[in-house]
């Protein structure tokens, strides 16, 4: 940004089955390595690999499920129906929805206007549209952002989970105590 590198110098390799943690204070460049590696943003040099394959890459990102900074969603469509329309979107079965949801614990309230969801359950809604269509590798910036204490025992619960099935997660956060406790490894 002008003068200003938003990330420099960054190597990292993340194996499969995995949970990585990338870690670093607010404002370190973690959100923006991401948004790279995503295809989101385009770096001004360097290069990547994302499941064999340049970032943005249609065909990795589709065995991709990502959540970048806060999740967005329609506001009045219910949080289910939020999924439905991403879910058709992306060609998931619908039956996916309803497994994404109760993986994130947000089956209860899943017929409630995304509007009036707290900031935890927001954030759960946005882990469930990650992990809709079963991706083979999981970005997750700041996933346990919002959640209460016992929120954040979930999340990390289900993230481990997911790694024990197979499927890698890339996890980044500024917490030290966050990715000591669920990664394999972090850079």
């Amino acid at each position: 940004y002008g003068d200003q590198f938003a990330v420099n110098d960054v190597s990292l390799t993340v194996r499969r089955g995995e949970v990585y943690g990338f870690l670093g204070p607010n404002g370190a460049g973690k959100t923006t390595t991401l948004r790279m590696l995503l295809g989101l943003v385009r770096p001004t040099r360097g290069s990547a690999t994302v499941l064999g394959a340049p970032p943005g890459d249609p065909a990795a990102v589709g065995r991709m499920g990502a959540l970048v900074e806060g999740p967005g969603f329609y506001p009045y469509l219910s949080g289910r129906d939020n999924l439905r329309v991403m879910a058709r979107y992306q060609g998931i079965p619908a039956a996916a929805v309803d497994r994404a949801l109760e993986r994130v614990d947000l089956t209860d309230r899943s017929g409630d206007a995304f509007r009036t969801y707290s900031l935890g359950m927001k954030q759960r809604l946005g882990v469930a549209s990650a992990l809709l269509g079963a991706p083979e590798l999981l970005v997750l910036d700041e996933p346990t952002n919002g959640l209460d204490p016992a929120g954040m025992a979930d999340m990390r619960r289900l993230i481990v989970e997911l790694a024990r099935q197979g499927q890698t997660v890339l996890l980044s956060s500024h917490l030290l105590g966050e990715v000591q406790e669920i990664c394999d490894r972090v850079g």
